[in-house]
């Protein structure tokens, strides 16, 4: 009989999991099915029974070479197509708990596995499609370019990619060696070390799907293209130059990541001799490359991390029943209300936008407009999606009733002042189960609660700017607000695609509270006379995406300002003093949106660079000053029970700061480096 080991597809010195496979006794499949049709077409549906999500593990690996060991000797099939039974998942890659909790040498056994099954797809000599819907991740793209075609859903949970170096590893099911023959070195390399997941028509343009239909069309197309002949691969003239197009690769991930990444550098690496030679040499490459990775701390870290914030999109809040919301309305459309209502808009809510002023009105909806437009152009979105966000906003300059809205949020400009009398006025014009929610980034939300007669109804809802790209929800919670309310905040922010992460209301929150104190320590040591790009290069090494006096100027010096002297004012004893922002402010010099904070800018918002002699034991010195100050602050924070846990905030930092993945946050960083008692 011939057996996965006796393939042509031989893999040299197998471990003894593959045996296990051949002498093992095949058991009725349990997450799929098989049916073949009269034209002798092989339906595989992966179905796992009471789960949402397809997962590759050593259990359906198993399943799936049985799978395709019986379409092997069954004469009547002529043609194979992968599918899923799921609503919004094709398969989301391998069971990633499982691969936590392994020994190496059993991680080293799935990956052997994993590659092994996939070449037996491969190399069946019938017409093959995955005909995908949903998200298809990780192994779960791996095992599609097993086939001959790829098509894909329009559906907007469809997502395709390798996002494996983001786990501090890299696609190692032949992901790494098949990627760059279909698309070539440049596009695989792209893809894979940035890790990004595109949507079906941005993965058509980019070559990983060659059709994109309707879900309900995909049966019937993948019909139609197993009756004609099997495409080949394209020859790739870039592929000739690999090697220099690896450089280049190189060295532009090691501008953006100073080489802290090593799966990043890794996959170059391993992409760029993978495209050479045949299947087996880059599946050993692979195989090579995450055995080493995955020895390293940072993967693991990476991984935790990855579960965290799944947690954290998926979690309940506890106690309350959370209300659908299809309609909101958005107070302010300047940089914040705009981008807030344009993030609600494209994830199927109603808005309407208010302001003062037709022409505060028009500028937002410009922003809004600019946004989509850049989301259609990159293929983030498709025409017709842009086209239904832009139709979900309505706009009005003049007070109306707001009784039919469940959620109102507030985005004005940070004064208190201001924001109380926006919240009594609301007050009079919404229902009494209206939620109101200010997306304030450091004022008293127990204060504005004060000026309504249902303060139970109040919450903070602080998203982070740009709004489209910072992932991050602060949900800020009173002693009095109601369950609902917080279950309502909490899943209303998962709805739209970001992590939501509950914390008290207490001056700076929680992201502000632990950033600011980093920002004014970094200003007090270039008083001191630290050049400025001493200090930035120092924490980007440490693996920060922005050095705090960039950071500054980016923030705007005067809101900068503005949030520490909140901040100083509660906590007085352990604020750095300065008042190096206050005179920059009262000069006009606001940071970048004024051509000149910390740096100089040109008129088109570039850094004018400054002449600096850096010094690498003072960037150490620096780095640990730093990077003290963050955990000491995260550590405060988890003593005060300002976030529920040291888990949230390393989310929260990470996720709202940029703090480096790889370190796990400021509190796992303490507890490993032992720089503060945890």
């Amino acid at each position: 009989m011939k057996t996965l080991l006796n393939c042509p597809s031989i893999i040299h010195d197998p471990p003894h999991v593959l045996e296990d496979i051949i002498h093992g006794h095949p058991m009725p499949p349990k997450h799929f099915r098989l049916d073949v049709d009269h034209d002798g077409i092989a339906w595989i549906t992966f179905d796992s029974p009471k789960s949402s999500a397809n997962v590759w593990n050593e259990e359906t690996l198993r399943e799936f070479n049985h799978l395709l060991e019986t379409i092997e000797h069954d004469t009547r099939v002529k043609a194979l197509v992968l599918r899923s039974a799921k609503e919004r998942i094709f398969i989301a890659g391998a069971d990633i708990k499982a691969i936590r909790s392994m020994q190496h040498v059993r991680v080293n056994d799935l990956i052997w596995l994993g590659q092994a099954v996939f070449d037996r797809l491969a190399r069946l000599r019938i017409p093959k499609v995955a005909a995908i819907n949903g998200a298809c991740m990780g192994g779960g793209f791996e095992v599609t370019l097993s086939c001959d075609w790829r098509i894909a859903s329009d559906h907007e949970s469809t997502k395709i990619g390798l996002p494996e170096t983001q786990l501090g590893i890299l696609p190692a099911w032949g992901g790494s060696t098949r990627l760059s023959r279909l698309v070539g070195v440049s596009k695989a390399l792209d893809l894979i070390t940035t890790g990004k997941l595109l949507n079906a028509s941005a993965a058509k343009h980019s070559g990983l799907v060659s059709h994109v239909v309707a879900a309900e069309r995909l049966d019937a197309l993948a019909r139609r293209l197993v009756r004609q002949k099997r495409p080949g691969l394209r020859f790739r003239f870039e592929n000739l130059f690999s090697s220099i197009i690896g450089r280049m690769a190189k060295r532009k991930v090691l501008e953006k990541t100073r080489g802290l990444y090593p799966s990043i550098l890794k996959a170059v690496e391993v992409v760029t001799h993978a495209v050479h030679g045949d299947i087996d040499k880059g599946l050993r490459l692979e195989r090579n490359a995450v055995a080493e990775l995955i020895k390293g701390r940072d993967s693991a870290r990476l991984i935790d991390l990855f579960f965290k914030r799944e947690e954290a999109n998926k979690r309940p809040a506890s106690g309350g029943t959370a209300l659908p919301i299809h309609d909101a309305t958005v107070i302010g459309a300047g940089v914040m209300g705009a981008g807030i209502a344009h993030i609600l808009a494209s994830r199927g809510i109603r808005v309407l936008m208010t302001d003062v002023t037709n022409d505060s009105l028009a500028r937002g909806l410009e922003r809004i407009h600019g946004l989509v437009s850049d989301a259609t152009r990159r293929r983030l979105v498709s025409k017709v999606q842009g086209r239904d966000t832009l139709d979900r906003i309505s706009t009005t300059h003049v007070p109306v009733p707001m009784n039919r809205h469940h959620l109102v949020i507030e985005a004005a400009t940070e004064s208190m002042e201001l924001k109380k009398k926006i919240f009594a006025d609301l007050a009079a014009r919404v229902s009494a189960d209206t939620i109101l929610a200010t997306n304030t980034s450091a004022l008293s939300v127990s204060d504005l609660a004060k000026t309504v007669p249902h303060p139970e109804r109040v919450i903070g809802v602080h998203f982070f700017n740009p709004v489209h790209r910072m992932p991050l929800v602060e949900i800020i919670t009173l002693p009095e607000t109601a369950p609902d309310v917080l279950a309502t905040a909490v899943s209303f922010v998962q709805k739209i695609g970001k992590t939501p992460v509950v914390v008290k209301d207490s001056p700076g929150f929680l992201v502000n509270r632990i950033l600011v104190p980093y920002l004014m320590e970094a200003v007090r040591l270039h008083e001191s006379g630290i050049p400025l790009k001493d200090i930035d290069d120092a924490m980007l090494e440490f693996g920060m995406p922005m050095g705090p006096m960039r950071l500054l100027d980016e923030i705007g010096l005067d809101v900068a300002a503005h949030v520490a002297k909140t901040l100083a004012a509660a906590f007085p004893d352990r604020f750095p003093r300065t008042d190096a922002l206050d005179k920059m402010v009262s000069a006009g010099h606001l940071g970048k949106k004024t051509g000149q904070g910390f740096y100089h800018y040109d008129e088109k918002g570039r850094e004018i660079v400054p002449a600096t002699h850096s010094d690498l034991p003072r960037h150490e010195s620096i780095q640990t000053n730093l990077a003290l100050l963050i955990s000491q602050e995260a550590m405060r924070c988890l003593k005060e029970g300002i976030a529920r846990s040291a888990d949230d905030i390393d989310l929260a930092m990470v996720l709202g700061t940029g703090y480096p993945p790889f370190r796990g946050g400021p509190i796992t960083f303490a507890r490993d480096t032992g720089i503060i008692d945890y």
